[in-house]
């Protein structure tokens, strides 16, 4: 028989020995390489804070948009005006022909007090004008868009009031209102009509199908989807109506002066380029044109405003930096 082989012999550990083995790990495990910081804080449960690169440099002022919106255009009027004044100079020409920017600044002061008068009561005209023709231009666009053929029949008789000039229909209404002020109003809101009539029309009507189809489905009334739906589908067409409409309302209200030639402490700047026209007095005329102009600028830049402060937050047309 053979024999087993014999188990081998245990050796006692040496003292000491055991505790340093069990405490080997760890020790090797901390002599290691130090993790990077990313993976023990993911091990830690938390995430670092994501490394942020050189801050940007900030914009030049004059390469900022709003500045140059309005730095350019003073600009080119600055070119214009300086080009104007060195032509008349040059060229010596009288006041009575061509007015130099400087005789017409000067008149400005002169006449300060009629001319700002004058200014009032064409701006009065034209803003009741423009109410006028916001309130009715809405109001026959929501009838319009309740029923196609209602807008079939009565939209020839709008644009009929487009084409139409206003000087041949002025004198009528000047003999049928008494009052001269809703008189020149009337004429002008004439005027100021069909853009808004065109664009909320338009804009009430260019609604999403798939929206409108939802609104079927869920059963919306009829007064659901026309303040839910087609009205904010149709507040960029309606400001666009404004922009426009706005500055037809102030020529509305210059041609009706014309027309009614009204004067005294009711004349507008129309009656003062009539006037002045008669005397001669050409730096005086055209220091109305400039107050007319300059209206009619502020106006806009009136209702752009409107248009931003009521789209800027959630339409492309404002949003987009293109």
């Amino acid at each position: 028989m053979s024999a087993s082989p014999a188990a081998p012999a245990v050796r006692p550990p040496m003292p000491g020995l055991g505790t340093a083995s069990r405490a080997a790990p760890a020790a090797a495990q901390q002599a290691t390489p130090r993790e990077p910081a990313i993976a023990q804080a993911t091990k830690a449960g938390t995430a670092p804070a994501p490394a942020t690169g050189p801050s940007p440099r900030p914009v030049p002022w004059a390469r900022q948009p709003r500045v140059q919106r309005v730095m350019y255009p003073l600009l080119v009027g600055v070119v214009v005006l300086v080009l104007w004044q060195a032509l008349v100079t040059g060229f010596d020409l009288p006041p009575y022909l061509v007015p130099s920017p400087l005789l017409m600044a000067k008149t400005l002061v002169t006449d300060f007090a009629p001319l700002m008068l004058s200014l009032w009561v064409t701006v009065k005209i034209t803003v009741l004008a423009f109410v006028v023709a916001v309130v009715v231009g809405v109001a026959v666009s929501f009838l319009f868009v309740q029923s196609k053929g209602i807008e079939m029949a009565l939209f020839p008789y709008a644009v009929l009031l487009q084409v139409t000039p206003i000087v041949a229909v002025a004198p009528l209404i000047i003999i049928w209102v008494k009052d001269p002020v809703a008189s020149m109003v009337i004429c002008a809101a004439l005027v100021a009509l069909f853009p808004i009539i065109s664009n909320t029309t338009l804009g009430l009507r260019s609604v999403d199908p798939d929206l409108q189809a939802y609104f079927k489905l869920n059963h919306a009334t009829r007064w659901q989807t026309l303040v839910r739906l087609r009205v904010p589908s149709a507040l960029p067409y309606f400001f666009g109506g404004l922009r426009i409409s706005s500055g037809l309302a102030l020529i509305g209200a210059v041609v009706a002066e014309f027309v009614a030639g009204t004067g005294g402490t009711g004349a507008g700047l129309a009656y003062q380029i009539l006037q002045s026209g008669f005397q001669l007095n050409i730096p005086r005329m055209f220091a109305a044109l400039l107050l007319i102009s300059l209206t009619g600028v502020a106006l806009f830049v009136l209702m752009a405003w409107a248009t931003r402060r009521a789209l800027g937050s959630w339409h492309a047309s404002e949003t987009s930096s293109d």
